[in-house]
């Protein structure tokens, strides 16, 4: 009763309080997202067509974890599904993982936009860390339940997300990292800032990209269980 009161209050506010006041009874992937499609937790289901949650197998090896949802994936409801998604599927398949055992997620599942020039594109907007952290419940029960042995982050935002603001992605993508979520977390690039790599250095940026991903099935084949 407590957290409905809650809930209803944050709605009421337009989004003012967290995640955490419409987490389901049940801890389970199903009920988590059919309790985030109706979150307030912050102003962002105003901005968002929908709320994108997490997708993958329950029992998921490896988690992937992304800033927010892009224009695409907003629009289709599932995560990874635009440019970024096709670009991470191909890099999955040099590097030898198979996105079929992994979990996708975002650190935010809203997106998160302003209108260009002439109305016609959204363009991202990089949410800001208020945003993060009233999301930040929808993940932590992802990876509660998933239990992923590896989780890595895409880009800057989630790596902070998810292993500290201390982490700097220029200097530690494809190290392992030390986490209490998982075994070993790993932090590269997002796949949108490959795309944005200018052209004569895009395939330099997309192997490097490739290159991190190797390092994560390298470290689940040496700790294979």
């Amino acid at each position: 009763m407590v957290r409905a009161t809650r809930a209803t209050r944050a709605t009421r506010a337009g989004g003012t309080g967290s995640a955490a006041d419409f987490l389901p009874e049940r801890h389970t992937l199903p009920a988590l997202r059919r309790a985030a499609a109706g979150c307030r937790g912050c102003h962002l289901w105003k901005v968002g067509t929908q709320t994108v949650f997490g997708e993958g197998t329950r029992t998921a090896t490896v988690m992937f974890v992304g800033e927010q949802p892009g224009d695409q994936e907003d629009r289709a409801g599932h995560p990874f599904v635009g440019p970024s998604g096709r670009l991470l599927d191909g890099a999955l398949e040099r590097a030898g993982l198979d996105r079929g055992d992994a979990y996708v997620t975002n650190a935010v599942k809203h997106f998160k936009w302003v209108p260009d020039g002439t109305g016609k594109r959204r363009i991202h907007k990089t949410p800001n860390a208020s945003e993060v952290r009233a999301c930040h419940p929808w993940l932590d029960e992802e990876i509660a339940v998933v239990k992923p042995r590896v989780i890595v982050a895409l880009g800057a935002t989630a790596a902070k997300a998810v292993f500290g603001p201390q982490t700097r992605v220029t200097t530690q993508r494809g190290k392992p990292l030390r986490t209490p979520l998982a075994e070993a977390g790993f932090a590269t690039v997002h796949p949108s800032a490959v795309l944005r790599t200018p052209g004569e250095l895009r395939a330099e940026a997309e192997q490097a990209f490739v290159d991190d991903l190797k390092k994560v099935a390298r470290y689940l084949a040496r700790h294979t269980e």
